[in-house]
């Protein structure tokens, strides 16, 4: 376990001493932490469209206030720079909850549009929950990639800077425990399609990871959703195998609803290393979620924006300049799940 400090040992303690036990409702140490984000100016332009940090914490901030019944923040760990990281428990105290629903978002630090997503997510589930699921929703799992990105929009730095992994330069999606070796040999070994299966120096490796992970034992998921960023996908695993999960057709059935329930053009439904024959996302959340925790795993790839914008901004490889339509996409995709009846 990577952690850092006094900090890091408190958090083991913690962990350990609260394992199965329901998260925390002292909301004080989220808000003390909301507050120390001071009013900055706006993002410049080419971050039209999104909440810088301190905005998105404060929106939060304001839900807890408002909301005390409803919305129960949690630290589940620190990054490895000790930024903490926060889950929100949503739904009404006590019920009795049939599903469980595990959002995690901004994996990758250019990915700020799944942190615009899962604030809406919160936002509209507090204003009316449904009734028999419980909501978790990790905002922003990279805090510190995040940050760096925040800088590099603040202080002008080249717009072809690429900014993806934490600080040790880990991809945290290519860090998990499930389908970390390749099933096949040719390919990565190629020199075009080798990078597509490099994975992390060991499943779990980071402080970050291990954190969702401990969410995840503690919350026992029957559903997750990754949010992701690029091409317009609502996908399933397996993401690191060609062959189909035993629970395929129940997941595709999942997908196409969440699909088919976007206004406008639907992003597409599929399974992930179907995207291209050669294609394989080692180690990857959904993976690891769906086979450790046999929750059904869903990443959404939001905005359908693709290749066409490499080799100019990155941060618009990631974000559509107009998130609108694409956050009124992922937001219908998500309560479709929500609301999922088995047929």
């Amino acid at each position: 376990m990577l952690v850092n400090g006094g900090q890091g040992m408190w958090w083991i303690w913690t962990a350990a001493a609260t394992a199965g036990a329901p998260a925390s409702t002292d909301a004080q140490a989220f808000l003390s932490f909301a507050a120390e984000f001071t009013a900055e100016e706006p993002l410049p332009e080419r971050a039209d469209g999104y909440a810088s940090t301190a905005e998105l914490w404060g929106q939060i901030a304001s839900l807890v206030k408002e909301n005390p019944g409803l919305i129960h923040p949690e630290q589940v760990g620190w990054t490895v720079e000790e930024r903490p990281l926060w889950a929100l428990h949503l739904g009404a105290p006590g019920q009795n909850s049939e599903r469980r629903v595990l959002v995690v978002a901004q994996l990758h630090a250019l990915e700020w549009v799944g942190s615009q997503a899962a604030l809406e997510l919160i936002t509209d589930f507090v204003a009316a929950p449904h009734p028999g699921v419980e909501l978790v929703v990790v905002p922003v799992a990279n805090p510190d990639g995040r940050a760096r990105v925040e800088a590099d929009l603040r202080t002008g730095a080249p717009v072809d800077t690429y900014r993806r992994a934490n600080t040790n330069l880990v991809d945290l999606n290519r860090d998990w425990a499930v389908n970390r070796e390749p099933d096949t040999w040719i390919w990565p070994r190629m020199p075009i399609t080798r990078e597509f299966y490099e994975v992390s120096p060991g499943a779990l490796s980071q402080p970050e990871t291990q954190a969702i992970d401990g969410l995840a034992q503690r919350f026992q998921p029957t559903d997750m959703v990754d949010l992701h960023a690029y091409g317009g996908y609502v996908l399933v695993p397996w993401a690191g195998r060609y062959e189909h999960t035993p629970d395929h057709e129940r997941l595709m059935a999942k997908a196409t609803s969440m699909s088919e329930a976007m206004p406008g053009r639907p992003y597409r439904a599929m399974q992930l290393c179907h995207w291209t024959r050669t294609f394989r996302a080692l180690g990857a959340q959904i993976d690891h979620m769906y086979a450790e925790y046999d929750a059904d795993s869903f990443l959404i790839e939001i905005g359908d924006i693709g290749v066409r914008h490499l080799g100019q901004d990155t941060f618009r490889w990631y974000n559509p300049k107009d998130p609108r339509k694409d956050l009124d996409k992922v937001s219908a995709a998500l309560w479709a799940l929500i609301r999922w009846e088995t047929p």
